[in-house]
This record gives C-alpha cells, structure tokens and sequence, in this order.
C-alpha cells in the first residue's frame, strides 16, 4: 500500500510496519515531524540498526524516487553535486572545428557549459527533481566524509539550492525529503545538526529485535526468532570488537532458517556465528567462553 503523505503518527507507523520496518513510537514521531516540517532527518546509532533503511522504506511506502548519495572520506562536488560530460564537450569542440564555427569562441564556451553537458550528481538531482512527487534524499554516513563536505551541506539543508556558476542557481520547488545517517565513527558539527531533527536509535529490546527478526525472515518460527534475538543481546553485553546489529541478528537468522534448525545448538552456533560477527578475536572469544552455557540461558531467556 502506498501512502502519499501520513496524515498523523500512526499513519507512519503502519507505513513502516508494511514494509517490514518494526520502529518504535519515538521513531515514529520523528519521522512525522520531519515529514510535517520539510525537515532534515539526522539519524544517528551504531552500524546495522536500521537507519538506512528507514529512508528505502519512507520512498518504498510514499511512491517516491530514492536518491542515495553514500559517503567517504574525499567525497568532492564532482561525485555529490555535479560535474561537466568532459567527453561530450570535446567532441562538440571537434564538430565545431569542422563546420568551421569554432570561432565564434563565446558562442561555443555558452553552449558548452549549458544544461545539455551537465550531469547531475545525487544532491543536484534531488534539488532538480521533475519528479511529480519530490524524492527521498538519503545521505548515508555522512561521518566518513571529510568536514569541509560537511560545512557545503550546510547551505544545501537551509534553502534547498545549489549554484552552478556557469548556469546559475538551482533552487527546489519542492524540497525533497532528507534522510541523514551517522555511525558516528566522527562527531559531526552542531551547525549540521542545528538544521535537522535528531533521533538516535538504539538496539532494540528482545521482543522488539525478535518482532524484527520474524518479520524480516519469512518462515521463522517465533522460538527460533526469540531465542535468536536473546543470544543476539548476551553477545552485545560483551566487550566486543564490534557488537552485532540488527542486520546481522536478521542474516544469522536467515541461516539458521536456512540450515533446517528450530531452536539453537552448541553446534550449529558455533559454525555459523561468522554471519554475526566479523571480526576473528570476537569469534574466537565467543567461541572458547561457555558458548554452550550462552545457549542454553538464550533458549531460557526466550521462554520468560
């Protein structure tokens, strides 16, 4: 079903739950008064907790055109904004030259540097969208690019324009609807947040990440959901590495689906715990410390 516009808070909760995207209410209220007031939204947490996925499900569930720009350090205006068709530009150099036009070097520099050799990168094609809806603008992990993309961003979020000095000024009619994430591998400056509703979310609670796990695994049994979802949550009172998220709570259900199993074993744990952690010292720690005994307290954890 799709939504144009939800009307009211439980409007984006069913739109979310639609598509398979279990949130809390404060999510919820976040993405309403983002959506109310043409807003940014900065969604900030640790890696694999669903903020990316919020943007793909609000363009799945609104009908609109998902645009994603994914950061990293050196992102520069030619890979985010826009840059010349270089290529096509020569190649109207050299049909000029051979009409024998090419003096007339203004009218040749106007019409190479016009509309026609422009290629619109991810923000300006959000900014110029001839969409009838306006789209969904994700920027995703906006921590991995460097500060000075950061500061141009700041422009961007406040008017929804960008200026291309050869053509002029391109403004949004309507802004589209933008989606920020951060890992927060860096802090990001005040001044970008300052221009944006902020809502951290967090690892969910047992029954919400087994909620998750089961409506995102088709053919799950709520057990194995459960008790997945309980050993899941043990693993992150450790001092791991890097503690799972809910993207690898999700894969490492699906494998176990895969694998036939209905509730959890030493074995099969033990042979399959690569699709929740990625790092060898974790693996090996979790591996050699009581795994049988983590087991069995999330097989009982499940049952409570």
């Amino acid at each position: 079903m799709t939504i144009m516009q939800p009307q009211s808070i439980d409007d984006v909760s069913r739109l979310l739950a639609e598509h398979r995207y279990i949130a809390d209410r404060n999510l919820a209220v976040s993405i309403f008064l983002s959506l109310q007031l043409s807003k940014a939204l900065f969604l900030e947490g640790e890696a694999g907790v669903g903020k990316t996925e919020v943007a793909k499900v609000l363009a799945a569930g609104m009908g609109r055109r998902l645009i994603r720009l994914q950061c990293y350090e050196g992102l520069d205006v030619n890979h985010a904004v826009y840059e010349w068709n270089y290529a096509r530009q020569i190649l109207h150099i050299r049909l000029a030259e051979a009409r024998g036009t090419l003096a007339a070097s203004d009218s040749t520099e106007r019409e190479i540097f016009g509309p026609e050799f422009l290629i619109k990168r991810p923000l300006l094609q959000a900014i110029d969208d001839s969409d009838e809806l306006p789209a969904v603008l994700l920027i995703d992990e906006i921590d991995r690019a460097d500060e000075e993309f950061e500061a141009y961003l700041l422009e961007l979020l406040s008017d929804y324009s960008i200026t291309v000095p050869e053509i002029g000024t391109f403004k949004a009619q309507r802004p589209p609807i933008a989606i920020l994430t951060s890992n927060r591998t860096r802090e990001v400056h005040d001044a970008l947040k300052r221009r944006c509703l902020y809502h951290w979310i967090d690892y969910p609670d047992l029954a919400r990440e087994a909620q998750i796990t089961e409506a995102r695994v088709p053919g799950i049994s709520w057990t194995l959901a459960r008790e997945a979802a309980a050993f899941v949550a043990s693993l992150r009172s450790d001092s791991l590495y890097k503690q799972p998220g809910i993207a690898e709570t999700i894969d490492w259900a699906a494998a176990l689906l895969a694998l036939g199993q209905k509730t959890l074993d030493e074995a099969v744990v033990a042979q399959t715990i690569g699709a929740l952690l990625k790092y060898q010292e974790d693996v090996k720690k979790v591996r050699q410390h009581d795994l049988a005994a983590r087991v069995v307290e999330a097989r009982k954890v499940a049952l409570a």
